[in-house]
């Protein structure tokens, strides 16, 4: 198990690999040490334009979430009762995803939009959820739900969401 501060250190790493990334692609990018609280990271473009990003660093293969920050959840005795989508706040804004290699270069990067996210993080609880009628095995009252590199194996290196971003306040978009 992983301790807090190699969770800490895990997140700053995966923070900066993000701004050397985005360096590569010409995009200026600088970290906030973990001082915003909806945010990891800006993305600016020479014109000023900026672009608000969430870093998600992990040493393994997966992310893990709270599944009542995606769906409406309660629970009646022991079983969930789900209550469809949560509202969720800035839906636009870029998750970024990083795996933290062992070796330097062999990171890997998944970006999507918190809307994307939120579709990825429902199907897979609902799918966790529903062979158990909503009852958690050990934990009835657990949301705990995660993702993994498959579930975002589409986004991968999908770099193109930033510089698109920017390119509507004036920097062309990368290819």
């Amino acid at each position: 198990m992983a301790t807090g501060q190699q969770n800490k250190l895990a997140g700053q790493i995966g923070e900066f690999l993000v701004c050397a990334e985005l360096g590569r692609l010409g995009v200026i990018a600088t970290p906030f040490a973990g001082n915003v609280p909806n945010f990891d990271l800006l993305a600016a473009n020479e014109n000023g334009g900026t672009v608000a990003l969430q870093v998600k660093a992990s040493r393994g293969h997966s992310w893990s979430t709270q599944a009542d920050l995606w769906l409406q959840l309660r629970l009646e005795g022991n079983k969930q009762i789900n209550d469809g989508l949560f509202n969720i706040s800035n839906s636009p804004l870029i998750y970024i995803f990083v795996t933290i290699a062992s070796s330097a270069g062999q990171d890997r990067y998944f970006i999507l939009t918190k809307g994307e996210l939120q579709k990825i993080h429902v199907q897979n609880y609902q799918a966790y959820m529903e062979p158990r009628g909503w009852i958690r095995p050990k934990n009835p009252a657990s949301f705990d739900c995660r993702c993994t590199i498959d579930d975002l194996a589409h986004v991968e290196n999908n770099w193109q969401l930033i510089t698109e971003r920017l390119g509507a306040f004036g920097i062309p978009p990368t290819t």
